[in-house]
């Protein structure tokens, strides 16, 4: 019998075989759980550690964590699982947060040029036969405008130098920093929204932040400007959102996450100059085996008795 037992509570990689061989190093064997809460505690209530990605652990559900000593999340967000129950229950709750800043920052930024330069629109229209810009005036010089980053971690500073490097100007909202040398201008909220030209989410999902975009946000913005969100589905109304673009006063949206998932298109079917993507932009290949590897790596420190590089309540 395996010293420990690591459980997968819910399994969205093609393989396991990268936590596998690293959890065998200290003699821990590897599970992967399947089906609804109920199901997955079957499998994990006598686990040593949990991997998790979407499945959420409620307060009753870590009660039924026998000798749990870990949650260690894939992702970068931890709003799935109780802090405040698990700390109290003594286990610890991990995140991977580095693991896949450069693909979100260059997803978000692909979707402000696409955005920008209405590249989706434009090919509909030469796929249906249509030549010609007029149908897409106008459209703005990116070294014109202001860029508002609302969050200024890890993501957003590195979308913000590629933008910097095209010329935009850079301001951002982000109410845990103090002003920098090497940072943009940090402004109030409501200054951000009603200066940009376009504004990036870049926020976590807090009792604070959710609903941060809603009506009220949305008329504070530029008429025409643009919304890109990489971050938490809920922090956008979508209702108002589409709303705003129906109207024209917000000229165009990219998103890439929604309150809930898979998105229902009857919500977003035949809104004006909006780019929907399905909860991608944490990918790549590299990202995958990056997060595999240091959640897993999560899970050896704190059987081992080490502290986690992690940790998060």
């Amino acid at each position: 019998m395996s010293k420990y037992k690591v459980v997968v509570s819910d399994q969205v990689f093609p393989s396991v075989e990268v936590e596998r061989g690293l959890l065998a190093d200290i003699d821990a064997e590897l599970s992967v759980a399947s089906g609804d809460v109920e199901s997955v505690l079957a499998t994990a209530a006598d686990a040593d550690a949990i991997l998790n990605t979407y499945l959420p652990w409620t307060a009753d559900s870590i009660a039924r964590l026998e000798k749990c000593k870990i949650i260690a999340r894939y992702g970068i967000g931890f709003d799935n699982v109780d802090l405040k129950a698990a700390a109290d229950a003594g286990i610890v709750v991990t995140n991977v947060p580095d693991y896949s800043v450069e693909e979100v920052a260059t997803h978000a930024l692909a979707l402000i040029l696409s955005s920008l330069r209405k590249v989706v629109t434009a090919d509909e229209s030469v796929r249906a036969g249509t030549w010609g810009i007029d149908n897409f005036r106008p459209i703005r010089r990116l070294s014109t405008l202001t860029v508002g980053l609302l969050g200024y971690g890890r993501i957003a500073r590195r979308i913000a130098a590629p933008l910097a490097a095209l010329g935009a100007e850079i301001i951002a909202h982000d109410p845990y920093l103090q002003p920098g040398s090497d940072m943009p201008p940090l402004l109030e909220f409501e200054t951000v929204l009603s200066r940009a030209d376009i504004i990036s989410l870049h926020l976590p999902l807090t009792d604070e932040t959710r609903g941060i975009i809603d009506a009220d946000a949305l008329a504070l913005m530029k008429p025409g400007s643009i919304l890109v969100n990489t971050s938490r589905g809920p922090l956008i109304d979508l209702d108002a959102l589409t709303s705003a673009l129906g109207s024209g006063q917000i000229g165009a949206a990219g998103l890439d996450v929604f309150e809930v998932e898979p998105l229902d298109v009857s919500r977003v079917e035949g809104v004006p100059n909006l780019i929907v993507t399905p909860h991608m932009a944490y990918y790549s290949e590299e990202a995958l085996a990056e997060s595999q590897r240091k959640a897993a790596t999560q899970v050896i420190k704190v059987l081992t008795g080490e502290k986690p590089d992690y940790q998060v309540n």
